[in-house]
């Protein structure tokens, strides 16, 4: 409708858009969907032109905890576009989230080794939703536990590294 707020939901995840909906003051009463049809490049792309020519790109803040709970704990506040990739982030500031040898002979992020856990205690919600097979990778885990090569955050967040893995949990 004229003079209605536009909300550009394209990537986030089915859980943030469905709070997103829930959010939304009593007094709409209605809500214009639009869809797309192509391929997902082909809607990263034009999600991309539309959100260049606003350059309103919506700033998160990811808060990681390196090494939890030893001595070697360390904090970093990083600030990210909305929809990054967890992995890379931590990878581009210098923060390592594999254990032992598998830091040399990961998958670089194609979801085919397992072995980038990261335990996402606070503001999961702002995340996209577990695949079927990250939850089958990791289904050993607590719930939040996340391979964090496929893990987006559409909002702030806190990720810790090496968080505790049990014997069962054969993923690292």
């Amino acid at each position: 409708h004229e003079g209605a707020e536009s909300i550009n939901l394209v990537g986030a995840p089915f859980d943030f858009v469905m709070e997103s909906f829930r959010l939304l003051d009593k007094s709409v009463s209605q809500v214009d969907l639009v869809f797309f049809r192509g391929t997902k490049d082909e809607l990263k792309a034009a999600a991309n032109s539309e959100n260049e020519a606003s350059a309103d790109q919506e700033i998160i803040t990811v808060t990681v905890y390196e090494n939890k709970g030893s001595a070697q704990e360390k904090s970093h506040r990083l600030r990210a576009p909305a929809g990054v990739n967890i992995r890379q982030l931590c990878i581009d500031n210098g923060i390592n989230v594999y254990q032992s040898l598998t830091r040399w002979t990961n998958c670089k992020g194609q979801q085919l080794c397992g072995t980038c856990i990261v335990n996402v205690p606070e503001g999961g919600i702002n995340t996209n939703r577990k695949s079927m097979d990250e939850a089958s990778t990791l289904r050993e885990n607590p719930e939040t536990y996340r391979l964090s090569c496929v893990s987006f955050a559409y909002g702030d967040c806190t990720v810790e590294t090496f968080p505790p893995v049990n014997a069962a949990q054969w993923t690292r």
